[in-house]
């Protein structure tokens, strides 16, 4: 990325090999992985606002004999994450290969990072009692869309509304920004190179976001 190289003072020239890289993923980690892409984020503004969804990246290009070898049929990696609503910047990432429940895997994202949010908004595929009495805990406004029609249900995702629940939406943006400038795609071969990949191509869009405010 010629721009952000620019912007960094860093030379084309002077960068490691592609293969070199490659290999880092093996060397480092995934807590450095997670380091990097909090370093990214901190160079944004956070409002303590951030919009809890998952996503899901394509790894049947990068992995098909592997699969195959271990008797897995598994074509996509989900990642769950916070994004702040107001500067974009996506704070943290959990991936998972099997079908884990957004219930199971929101709470992870939020837990590690709840000493820094004021507020979460997500929809309704993350509504659980479960959840909402553990966020509770966290002194943080859970703002989840309630699933049904009951005056109940309709009572809470009203207030949802005024109280934010509509910037949900910037959670999207994110994923549509990363998906178009870096692929959806994953090129590494194995699942842990995979997830960290992802936590990657998400402080790569930080870094761009950085770029753009410079």
């Amino acid at each position: 990325m010629p721009d952000i190289c620019e912007r960094l003072g860093i030379h084309p020239d002077a960068l490691p090999d592609p293969t070199t890289f490659y290999h880092s993923l093996d060397r480092y980690a995934m807590y450095v992985w997670r380091a990097l892409l909090r370093a990214s984020a901190q160079q944004l503004r956070h409002s303590g606002h951030v919009a809890l969804d998952s996503t899901f990246f394509e790894r049947k290009q990068a992995s098909q004999y592997y699969p195959q070898r271990q008797g897995r049929a598994v074509k996509t990696i989900k990642a769950t994450t916070l994004t702040d609503t107001e500067s974009l910047a996506v704070l943290d990432v959990h991936c998972c290969i099997e079908r884990e429940h957004d219930t199971k895997a929101g709470p992870r994202v939020v837990r590690r990072n709840a000493d820094d949010l004021r507020a979460v908004v997500a929809d309704n595929g993350f509504q659980d009692w479960h959840t909402e009495y553990e966020l509770s805990g966290y002194n943080l406004e859970y703002l989840v869309h309630h699933r049904g029609s009951t005056p109940m249900a309709a009572a809470y995702n009203a207030l949802n509304q005024e109280n934010g629940y509509t910037q949900r939406w910037m959670a999207e943006t994110s994923y549509s920004t990363t998906k178009r400038t870096q692929n959806s795609a994953l090129r590494s071969r194995f699942w842990y190179r995979q997830f960290r990949e992802i936590v990657l191509m998400f402080a790569l869009h930080n870094i761009k976001k950085m770029a753009e405010k410079l």
